[in-house]
């Protein structure tokens, strides 16, 4: 797997060619697609990266994605589109499969995913795509899938098609090989215009008496749902990436924004209410990333649990640094509408990021799934049960991952989320630390624990809808676990620490003040100072970790 850093200076060796900020921009106004800076990423050998082996190294997956992302989220969400669309064979396919897949993502093959279709978005259940089993053993698939990523340059597409009656085990998973299907079987419709990522290939296909081997059986007849959700937990841990190169590109406009830029005589980094946007801007950023590292290195440590961490980072990261665009538009002032500098880019950014709290599942179908297993996360919050050496083993960055083992994924997590039920443990080590402030925080966020594990008590998922409550419930969820990813990395990382940011215990006083949401802490001040100081190309905690 090639590391986020050599990467970084392949692109920077583009700037003034497929990667120059002007030719991105030039491409996305016309709507045309990036081929060129996507070749920049095939030479490099990005795509060997999204073939999962037990080796694999899934907090390395997204820190590449975060590279690319933080130059341009088109090029980065059509790039990574192959990784989506091949975690299923990665998780259910036959060794055969796995290998000659592989040896297709590593030549640069683009993979498409087609699970939606136009009548029913993310109803799946709805889908009306069949595939029919032939004498041959072989199956014929008709239908159409539509607003799929790269529909009509991929080369290969895992497709969901219904096989039996309406149901859960009326679906199976195909891989849909193009270039053995005559030229009529695989029509691709007319792309879609996008408010964002306007140069994506986002299309559609129909597939008409499209026949395909037995061999492109994705695991059994009526696996598919099954499959598919536990490849979700996967790609939307992975959409994180996407997200936290935003914010890292958000963050750089607006610091170089402020430091250069002048208002009745002073500097707008001098001025008070800049600097507390900026700030709390900063901590909303520090918390999505605590809560993606855990999140990511859940994949190796509490794979178990993954229906539920992915839910929460996939409804929390996108969700989260949507809005601090928001904030940070506040202190680009017009200029976050302009596409030249200072402040030039944003505005694209602001459009493309939209689409991530979309797709593989909008925050509300994930805040849904989320909800679907809150008796059992309120009963286990209550009881403070909890895998301590998962959470370790998550939250140590010092330590390697372990192998992934895809066959440990579930559909549902029998022991709930250990990272939200270890926060009393956590809390209990941040007494022993001795710094006020955060014990202070530290104990608020156990007092509000407490007080959403009384009203989970009461909880009982309906069919029908949930109501409006229910959902304030789950982003309640989340922000506690947002809270216990700062605690638990500040804890397990004591002797490897996040340099400036570790000072005085910053960086986990002004997430937590965030997620309490207290409006005039001094953290959010201190933190802004440490960005304006800044000099990398992200504001992380990895810095010096890892």
């Amino acid at each position: 797997m090639i590391r986020a850093a050599v990467l970084e200076q392949i692109l920077a060796g583009h700037e003034s060619g497929a990667w120059a900020v002007e030719a991105l921009e030039a491409l996305d106004t016309r709507e045309e697609f990036p081929a060129d800076a996507v070749a920049v990423l095939d030479d490099a050998g990005l795509a060997a990266s999204y073939v999962l082996a037990p080796e694999c190294d899934f907090p390395a997956l997204v820190g590449l994605i975060r590279t690319v992302a933080r130059r341009d989220l088109t090029v980065a969400i059509a790039h990574g589109k192959t990784f989506l669309g091949s975690v299923p064979v990665w998780i259910a396919g036959s060794p055969e499969q796995a290998r000659g897949l592989a040896e297709r993502v590593r030549a640069g093959h683009p993979v498409c995913w087609g699970l939606t279709e136009r009548d029913h978005g993310s109803d799946l259940l709805a889908s009306e795509l069949t595939a029919t089993e032939e004498e041959d053993g072989g199956w014929r698939l008709d239908g159409e899938k539509w607003l799929i990523n790269n529909a009509g340059r991929a080369r290969l597409g895992c497709v969901l098609a219904r096989t039996g009656p309406v149901g859960g085990r009326g679906f199976s998973l195909f891989l849909v090989d193009r270039e053995q299907l005559s030229p009529a079987a695989w029509q691709v419709l007319p792309k879609v215009r996008t408010h964002g990522i306007r140069g994506a290939d986002i299309s559609g296909f129909v597939l008409h008496d499209a026949r395909v081997p037995a061999d492109a059986l994705i695991g059994r007849p009526g696996d598919g749902i099954a499959i598919v959700l536990k490849s979700l937990q996967l790609t939307r841990t992975a959409c994180v990436g996407l997200s936290l190169g935003a914010a890292d590109h958000a963050l750089r406009l607006a610091r170089d924004f402020i430091t250069q830029r002048e208002l009745y005589g002073r500097r707008l980094s001098s001025l008070p209410h800049v600097r507390w946007i900026l700030g709390r801007a900063a901590a909303a950023v520090l918390t999505a990333e605590a809560v993606s590292i855990l999140a990511t290195r859940s994949v190796h440590a509490l794979p178990g649990e993954l229906s539920v961490t992915s839910a929460i980072a996939k409804a929390y990261v996108p969700t989260t640094v949507q809005d601090t665009l928001g904030r940070l538009a506040e202190v680009l002032g017009v200029r976050s509408f302009l596409t030249s500098t200072p402040g030039g880019g944003f505005a694209k950014l602001e459009r493309d990021h939209r689409i991530c709290a979309i797709f593989d599942g909008s925050t509300v179908v994930n805040r849904t799934a989320l909800l679907t297993q809150m008796p059992r996360l309120g009963r286990l919050l209550r009881r403070g049960a909890a895998d301590t050496e998962g959470v370790r083993a998550a939250a140590g960055l010092a330590v390697p991952p372990a192998p992934v083992d895809l066959a440990r994924l579930t559909l549902t997590s029998a022991t709930g989320c250990s990272v939200v039920q270890s926060l009393p443990a956590a809390v209990e080590e941040i007494r022993a630390h001795g710094h006020p402030r955060l014990n202070a925080l530290a104990e608020a966020v156990l007092e509000r624990s407490g007080e959403l594990a009384a009203e989970l008590a009461d909880f009982v998922p309906v069919g029908g809808g949930l109501p409006s409550v229910a959902f304030t419930l789950a982003e309640r969820y989340e922000r506690l676990y947002a809270a216990s990813a700062c605690l638990s990395l500040f804890l397990h990382n004591r002797d490897h620490p996040a340099g400036a940011l570790d000072e005085d215990a910053l960086w986990p006083r002004a997430c937590l003040a965030h997620l309490l949401d207290l409006p005039d802490d001094p953290a959010y001040d201190e933190l802004a100072l440490a960005l304006l100081d800044w000099s990398g190309q992200r504001f992380t905690l990895l810095d010096g970790a890892l």
